[in-house]
């Protein structure tokens, strides 16, 4: 494992923020300036795996030319020392699962503002060409002054258009199973209206506490995003006005021609809707209490 003291380039490594199964996050400092990044770096285990290595070169090819307040920003993909990795800016406190760890309710009365936020990030993305297949609260990081940035491009896919939805053969399936739309499960053509089922799974569980399907084996959630009736948030917290409960149904329509054609279409809904019947109450405590993380987090694939 990379030491402490130890160098990428002229980045030199100031902390692990976070280990994945395939990656590690560090806290890196560029000598020159003394500025802060994060570098998203294979483990040394998977420094010699193409596969690993062409994901993450995937990910800053889709991500680099997005620039977007609600989109983290990535600068540069390197190779040092048979090393590769992603710079990219250090943003982060904590993402959303983890503010989740004590319910919703910590976030519930900012909760407007964090999904309008993450919208916008996914309408961009749209509007770039890209579907990103694998919304996730996982992959949406929160700052203390409740800001949102969408995060993780790694099996983010162009929308196919026109003759090649036609010719372009059937997706590998990939994702996470808590949020694939039935259409990704299926390796079926994927959309905006892909993302869409997801960001609805999403919200469902910002406001419940749990995702909307869950199983006992992970064939049995599948199945269930494919078949099993859609949910009401309205069972796990009657303050959810109506109106938005039908807009997440909506989302969650099994066919994409059942559910919002575009986030814009999701973005005008949402703003003219209200989440709860009665503003939440500002909790006593906030997502960051007891936070171990040392204030910065940036999730690892």
């Amino acid at each position: 494992m990379v030491k402490v003291r130890d160098f990428l380039g002229p980045y030199r490594l100031a902390r692990l923020i976070r280990l994945g199964s395939t990656c590690q996050v560090w806290e890196a400092i560029l000598e020159q300036d003394n500025k802060r990044y994060a570098l998203k770096v294979l483990r040394p285990e998977q420094r010699g795996n193409k596969e690993e290595i062409a994901f993450l070169k995937h990910e800053f090819e889709v991500a680099k030319e997005l620039n977007h307040k609600n989109i983290i920003k990535l600068i540069e993909f390197r190779t040092n020392a048979e090393t590769p990795f992603i710079v990219m800016e250090l943003f982060s406190e904590l993402n959303l699962k983890m503010a989740l760890r004590k319910g919703p309710e910590p976030i519930a009365y900012q909760l407007t503002s964090i999904v309008d936020q993450a919208c916008e990030a996914l309408y961009y993305l749209h509007s770039k060409g890209y579907v990103h297949c694998d919304i996730k609260p996982d992959n949406l990081l929160l700052s203390r002054n409740w800001e949102v940035k969408l995060i993780d491009f790694t099996i983010a896919k162009k929308i196919r258009t026109g003759i090649s939805k036609l010719f372009g053969g059937k997706n590998k399936v990939e994702g996470t199973r808590s949020y694939m739309s039935p259409e990704q499960i299926k390796g079926g053509n994927l959309d905006q209206r892909s993302d869409i089922y997801s960001m609805g799974c999403m919200i469902y569980e910002l406001i419940s506490g749990k995702a909307p399907y869950t199983a006992n084996t992970p064939n049995e959630l599948l199945n269930k995003h494919v078949s099993a009736s859609i949910p009401s948030l309205l069972v796990n917290n009657d303050n959810v006005s109506p109106d938005f409960n039908n807009i997440v149904r909506k989302m969650l329509a099994k066919k994409p021609e059942d559910r919002p054609q575009d986030m814009w279409d999701v973005l005008k809904m949402i703003r003219s809707t209200p989440i709860f019947k009665k503003p939440p109450r500002i909790p006593s405590s906030n997502p960051f209490d007891d936070y171990q993380g040392g204030g910065r987090i940036e999730p690892a694939t």
